[in-house]
């Protein structure tokens, strides 16, 4: 448990100190966000705020895993190493997609080809990575089922299964960067997700077959607990994170950011096998993912009517008057409802066995 306070604690000193010292270097370079015309008009006050701002966090989770291990002596898991590439991947492919905006002056990065041909290949590397390396009881830091609370009763093929966690990871990493519209409200939500999964990996760990023998103990899955120390660094580096760029911003963490962010999410929920469960955990993503494909939708089907006044949901409220604050405060409502549910849901299937 010392190895989750260290990380958590080293993740939030990290995004605290770090992205002050961000901010000045960014605003030097100029590296500032455009804004889209189309967009809300009240956002064009925000034109010329730093953005990758993710390159923070993710060097304050990579850091405090790292010294969290160092200091205690501890090696590393290979599922918490796969993680941590998933998220720095991912993380990459953002990058590129911000500084591209940036270099190119234009409110859009890489063409949505190379965008998905970049997250597809994370994504398959780490689907194929993690079905191998079993520890001595046979069990890979993912498995061959699909899985709810636990895994289904029945296995699929290596490649389906990959292609299963490629459409997880992209569907996950695009929600939050939809998300991302806000100030504070795609990285306040991931601290509730990271606080809710650092949760789900403790228990795992302590209801763990080997340690706490029962009908409802936990056999299948590997690493539970280095899993919770990734997500206590990634917990922490959110929550200082979300310090600059709470309302008004003085900082966004770009695509860098919510990319990396939403495919952590995904890894883990694949590697604790609660991969269903993530729609519940992130049941705000999900809503404002569905109100972009309706939009669209019902705009291609009504012959240029829209449904909603402007997508993602977060900007048709502002559109109907809601001041940004209030948008914010009210989804992070919602995504703690929704994270709450999603703890009852996992507790409940340990305790009743459903």
């Amino acid at each position: 448990m010392r190895a989750l306070l260290l990380a958590g604690s080293f993740g939030l000193i990290g995004t605290l100190l770090g992205t002050r010292w961000a901010i000045s270097i960014l605003v030097k370079k100029g590296y500032g966000q455009l804004i889209r015309d189309d967009g809300p008009t009240a956002h064009h006050t925000k034109r010329g705020t730093p953005t990758m701002g993710g390159l923070v966090v993710i060097v304050a989770v990579l850091v405090a895993y790292c010294a969290a291990k160092l200091i205690l002596r501890d090696a590393p898991s290979m599922s918490a190493l796969l993680l941590l590439f998933l998220f720095a991947g991912l993380g990459a492919v953002g990058f590129l997609d911000d500084y591209i905006k940036i270099s190119k002056q234009r409110s859009l990065g890489l063409r949505s080809k190379a965008k998905f041909a970049g997250q597809t290949s994370v994504a398959a590397l780490f689907g194929w990575a993690t079905l191998q390396f079993p520890d001595d009881r046979g069990n890979a830091p993912a498995s061959p089922a699909i899985s709810w609370v636990r895994d289904f009763n029945w296995e699929l093929p290596t490649l389906l299964i990959v292609i299963w966690v490629i459409i997880m990871i992209a569907g996950t990493s695009n929600a939050v960067n939809l998300t991302d519209g806000l100030d504070g409200l795609a990285i306040g939500s991931s601290v509730m997700i990271f606080g809710a999964y650092t949760l789900v990996g403790i228990w795992q760990h302590n209801q763990f077959c080997l340690i706490t023998p029962g009908p409802g103990c936990y056999n299948e899955i590997r690493d539970p607990l280095d899993l919770a120390v990734v997500t206590a660094a990634l917990t922490g580096a959110c929550f200082g994170f979300l310090w600059w760029n709470a309302s008004p911003a003085k900082i966004f963490m770009g695509d860098t950011g919510s990319l990396s962010l939403g495919g952590a999410m995904a890894g883990l929920a694949i590697m604790t096998r609660t991969e269903l469960l993530l729609i519940i955990f992130g049941g705000l993503f999900a809503v404002i993912t569905m109100s972009v494909i309706l939009q669209v939708g019902y705009f291609k089907l009504s012959n240029g009517k829209r449904l909603f006044r402007m997508a993602p949901l977060q900007h048709h409220f502002e559109l109907l008057g809601w001041a940004e604050v209030t948008i914010v405060v009210r989804f992070w409502i919602v995504c703690g409802i929704c994270v709450a549910t999603g703890l009852g849901l996992f507790y409940a299937e340990w305790v009743l066995g459903v």
